[in-house]
């Protein structure tokens, strides 16, 4: 007759090991980690300029959020306060944007996580942050340089906040034709609308600028067409996703201040933007032809002569895109020619 197995021993054996799961909170649970793929470029710290991270996260649980930052000096929280997390979907990825910075960093938080615009040293693992990975900035991407009305102007690819949205652009939106004027354009991709810009390679200082263009009146409300010093003065054609606004105005920064925007309604055809900028002045004159013949006339001109810029870094830049919560979204892609861009010191 077979002996009975005494199972006294073991039991006390599994239930020390089940203690043991418990009390780790771990046991058959992969350790939280972040992977970050996609790297985006080190770059100084810009407010108009977004990059893209992205990467993968493993071992997160329910309602465990990504915290980014990047670093110019100290690091800052890529987000604004309201709205500090980025989701991980369902498929353990999650993909987001940033401003440029020298590295970058990923935080994986619990709910008990409370967010900082700006710190001197990043976190360290423990507590509410469950899992920390950072890297440098991947190298900066080679200009691509155009070659037009006898300048060179840099070609934009990286993505920015232009018009209350966030823009794609793309190189191949932007090149010159046979008879050398420089085209323009804003274009599909998916759901997504994907634009241009060209900026000069050098800064001019004061001195009379001139830009050509072919028709401009055509551009449906959301269409935004800028010529000029992008973050201090210039002309800037559409009508702001409102389509009972006039087409065109003349501005200079800041724009709050209402006697630094003149508006006004720039006809169908070929138009030629005038500005002569010089100590404590700005003339804008815009007249139809292309060029304008003698006589011809001027649509409209003003004269600042109070809070205008001085010469410094900014560059004249050349600026199609599509403005964000319009009446009426843009419908369908559109180009801007500009047949000649002139300088006179």
């Amino acid at each position: 007759m077979p002996r009975p197995i005494n199972l006294r021993p073991v039991l006390p054996v599994a239930l020390l090991a089940g203690f043991l799961c418990l009390g780790t909170f771990n046991c058959g649970r992969v350790q939280p980690s972040i992977e970050i793929t996609v790297i985006p470029p080190a770059g100084a710290a810009s407010p108009n300029r977004i990059e893209y991270i992205e990467g993968i996260v493993k071992g997160a649980a329910p309602g465990q959020r990504l915290v980014l930052l990047f670093q110019s000096g100290v690091w800052w929280q890529q987000a604004a306060l309201d709205r500090p997390f980025v989701d991980i979907g369902a498929d353990s990825r999650w993909k987001s944007t940033t401003h440029p910075g020298s590295a970058y960093a990923v935080l994986l938080v619990d709910s008990h996580f409370q967010p900082r615009l700006k710190m001197n040293q990043l976190p360290t693992k423990g507590g509410s942050v469950l899992a920390l990975a950072t890297t440098p900035g991947a190298p900066p991407r080679p200009l691509k340089v155009l070659q037009f009305s006898g300048y060179s102007w840099n070609v934009r690819e990286t993505a920015g906040e232009a018009g209350h949205t966030i823009n794609l652009y793309d190189s191949s939106n932007a090149w010159t034709d046979e008879s050398g004027s420089l085209h323009l354009r804003v274009t599909k991709r998916g759901d997504q609308w994907v634009c241009a810009q060209v900026t000069l390679t050098r800064s001019l200082g004061y001195g009379s600028y001139r830009f050509v263009t072919r028709d401009i009146s055509h551009l449906e409300p959301a269409a935004i067409f800028i010529s000029g010093f992008l973050s201090q003065m210039d002309f800037e054609i559409g009508r702001w996703g409102h389509p009972e606004e006039k087409n065109e105005q003349y501005i200079i920064k800041p724009a709050a201040v209402p006697a630094n925007t003149v508006r006004f309604t720039a006809p169908g055809g070929p138009i030629t933007h005038w500005m002569i900028w010089g100590p404590g002045h700005a003339l804008f004159r815009t007249v139809e032809g292309s060029p304008p013949k003698a006589g011809a006339h001027v649509v409209a001109e003003h004269d600042f002569t109070s809070g205008t810029p001085v010469p410094g870094i900014d560059r004249v830049g050349l600026h199609l895109y599509v403005m964000g919560h319009s009446v009426q979204p843009l419908r369908q892609g559109f180009e801007v020619i500009v047949d000649k861009f002139e300088f006179l010191p």
